[in-house]
Parts: C-alpha cells; structure tokens; sequence
C-alpha cells in the first residue's frame, strides 16, 4: 500500500497543455477536446474519458470510471499552447492536415483554433530534413533557444492563468542520434549545449527546457529527447515525471496485441513482414533515410521484448522482421499498414495471418495525447519524479530504469497502469488469482 507522500493532490485550477507541433496530431487533439466540451463529439479511443477500473473482488461490482476514482484535470480546465516551425494558426494548421472533416469538426470552432497560434519553434532543418521551417527562433545558439523556451513556459502559463503545466512532444520524427558522452551528465549536457554540440537536438532542448521548469514532460516521436542519462536524472532530482517514447498507433499498436497473444499460445513466428503507406507532413519526414532509421529503431524492438527468442528458442529463435514505411501523399493521413505473419503450430505445421489496417494515425494518436498529459499531471500532483514506466500502454518504445527491460505486452501494461492508480488511491492491486471464490466455498463446503 501507498503512504500517504504519494496521495495525489486535487486537479484544482487550469492544467496547460504544451505541444510542441502543431500538426496533424495536435489539431486534431485540439479541437476533438474543444468539440467534447461543446457536446458536438465524443472523445472516444481516451482511458482517462472512457475507461473503467474494477476495484475490490469481483462480487463487490466496483467498477467506477477513472475520470471518477481518480483526480484528474476536466475538460473544461484546459489550455492549450504550441509551437511549430511554420505560422498557421490551429485552424489553418487543421485544414492544411486534412484528418477531421471540414464542415462537422472544424468550421463549428473556428473561432477557438484561431485563436491558438504556434510560438516559435527552435527549429534546424539538420534534425529534420524535410522540412523548412519559417515560424523559427532567430539564431543558432541552443543555449538561448533553451532559455527562449522556458521563457515560452513561463509567459504562457501567466496569460493563461495556469495553475499547472504539461508538454508532449507532437513534432516530426528528428534523425538518428545514438546516446553519447554528451547525455551522460547534466554537466556534460549543459557543456554541449552552450557548444552547440550537433548531439544535442531541438527536442532535447523541449525537455530540458520542460522539466528545468517543473513541466512534466512525455515524448510522443522515437527520437532521442528525454530517454538518456542526463535529463533521466535531472528530472528525478527536480520531481518532475517524464516518459516516451513514441505513441503507440497503427501497425505496433496491432503488433503488441496480436504477438502476446501468439506467445501465450506458444504458437512459433517465422517472420513478420510490415509495410505502410502514409501521406501526411509524419510520411513525408519519415521519407529521410536519417529519420526513418529512427522510427525503424522503436518499431524493430516490440517482437523481440514480447517474445523473448532467447527464452523460447524454438519458436522464436532468427524470426525475420521487416518494416517498411513509404510515403504517398494521396492517402494524407489515412494510412494503410499491410502484415503477413507467418506462424507454427502443432508438429510445426505453417500458418498465415494477413492484416490491413487502414487506420488514421492522428485518429489514434490524438486521444493517447490527452491521457499522457492527463496522467502526468496526476503523476507531478502525486510527487512521482522521473521515469513513468506505467504510461507505457501507450508508448511504442518505454523508458525504464537502468537494467530492466521495457514490457511491450499490451495487456500486461494495461494492468501495470490501472494497478498504479490503485496504488495511488490506497486500493488493493488486483492479481486476477481468482482461487479465493473457489477455495472460501470448498472451505465452508468442508465446514471448515
């Protein structure tokens, strides 16, 4: 049981919620939150807006909504900020996407996403090749694209009377950058920064500049931004929770629900083959070798962790796993994503199954935005600093502690996540033993 320094504090007053990149992603989750408060939609694929949590045995029939076991921030308490290397307001922005439909989810609040106008972005064209940004902090030195963002933080939670801050990171998919020395320490870091080391990336600069100023901090791209020593350790020095990375949409959302079901069959995987096809401003980055190898990184590691080869070697020993992404602007973000798996079963015999999920990756993506922002202010208001390993339901690629592998299963991370809300709230974890309704008649049947 949890003591009483981790009882979460009440969600009183206005939450922020800051983005970097407004695009596809976060005008949709914008104006899905704005259209929700207005009655005019309904927030649908969100835990925190729709999610149940069983407590007790099952004979108690204690199932409470979690918006009501636990205290989160309400609709209604939201702000939203953002910055973007280009200009367009939230309005232009989600047109320009093209993910909701004009008449019946963007025009209805025009007014409102005018009214949010992305900051400027510490923006370098290196990180992200495909992009030319115009709507940019001037200069090049990181230390004062830093100390501009925090800045940022701070005037806007003054005008908008913010009680508390959160930021995801919503922006494109940044190069391949290895951890190095320069993120071993908050020294070392600090050093590259005021070097303008060619390690230390835009998005680096976001969390630093977040967690520098209490700001909880997730990353929702599979680029190196948080996940590394040095802001590990500066955001569990400052209590400050912080998580990613990459959102858990489309094809690996699929893969960690088809692949825990295959091991705990003890079915064998000779390969798996998975390509996509996507056409928004997300396909025509990923369209960089540089950034592809990227998101290759986070997508390639889900098999490997949920099927253990090492464990099981003659189901899952030199299983082929391929991935591939192409871009083709006519789908926008309407993307495709293809698999054939191939399986054994019983004395080896082959089998196959095939998957076309033809998803809308912002559709996925908007309402995993919302929960992470939701459960990290709970996290900061309940005095949890640093690594969230249980906001990994909705991660691609988890952080964790030092010398522990990541949990990719998504119904192990299901539990993991509603047994920390438990925790928090002075509730028993449930271990779906179940033995205790069978073993409590058989010991009074007995006449024990």
């Amino acid at each position: 049981m949890r003591t009483d320094q981790y009882a979460p504090r009440p969600a009183g007053g206005r939450l922020g919620i800051l983005l970097p990149g407004l695009g596809a992603v976060s005008t949709t989750l914008i104006a899905g939150v704005e259209l929700a408060r207005r009655g005019l939609a309904k927030p649908i694929g969100s835990l925190t807006q729709y999610g149940t949590i069983r407590l007790g045995k099952r004979t108690e029939g204690r199932s409470p909504l979690i918006s009501d076991f636990v205290p989160l921030a309400g609709l209604g308490d939201i702000e939203f900020g953002a910055w973007d290397p280009f200009p367009q307001d939230a309005y232009e922005s989600a047109l320009n996407a093209g993910v909701l439909d004009k008449w019946e989810h963007v025009e209805p609040i025009k007014d409102f996403l005018q009214s949010i106008k992305p900051m400027p972005a510490a923006f370098d064209q290196r990180y992200v090749k495909k992009l030319e940004g115009i709507n940019v902090k001037p200069g090049t030195s990181k230390r004062a694209w830093a100390e501009a963002l925090r800045e940022d933080i701070r005037r806007f939670k003054q005008e908008k009377g913010c009680d508390r801050l959160v930021m995801v990171w919503c922006g494109s998919t940044e190069i391949y950058i290895k951890a190095g020395p320069t993120h071993q320490s908050l020294e070392a870091f600090e050093a590259a920064l005021d070097a303008n080391d060619d390690s230390i990336a835009p998005s680096m600069l976001y969390a630093y500049a977040a967690i520098m100023e209490g700001v909880p901090y997730a990353n929702g791209a599979p680029n190196l931004s948080v996940d590394f020593p040095a802001l590990v350790k500066l955001a569990e020095e400052r209590g400050v929770p912080v998580a990613g990375k990459d959102f858990k949409t489309g094809q690996t959302l699929i893969k960690t629900i088809i692949a825990p079901g295959l091991k705990a069959r003890m079915l064998g995987l000779d390969g798996w083959f998975s390509t996509n096809i996507l056409g928004n401003r997300d396909g025509e980055v990923l369209d960089d070798p540089e950034s592809f190898k990227t998101k290759e990184e986070s997508k390639l590691s889900v098999l490997e962790h949920i099927l253990q080869p090492d464990s099981y070697p003659d189901l899952y020993k030199n299983f082929y796993h391929k991935v591939r992404i192409n871009y083709y602007p006519p789908r926008g973000d309407a993307k495709e994503g293809w698999d054939n798996i191939d399986i054994r079963g019983w004395l080896g015999y082959p089998m196959q199954i095939k998957v076309d999920f033809l998803c809308r990756d912002s559709i996925l993506a908007a309402p995993i935005v919302l929960d992470l922002a939701l459960f990290l202010d709970l996290a900061s208001r309940s005095g949890l600093g640093g690594i969230q390993e249980w906001l990994s339901f909705y991660l691609k690629s988890p952080m964790t502690a030092e010398g522990l592998y990541p949990e990719h299963d998504l119904f192990i991370q299901q539990m993991k996540l509603k047994n920390t809300l438990r925790w928090l709230m002075g509730e028993e974890q449930i271990t779906h033993l179940g033995l205790e309704y069978y073993l409590e008649q058989a010991e009074v049947a007995a006449g024990y």
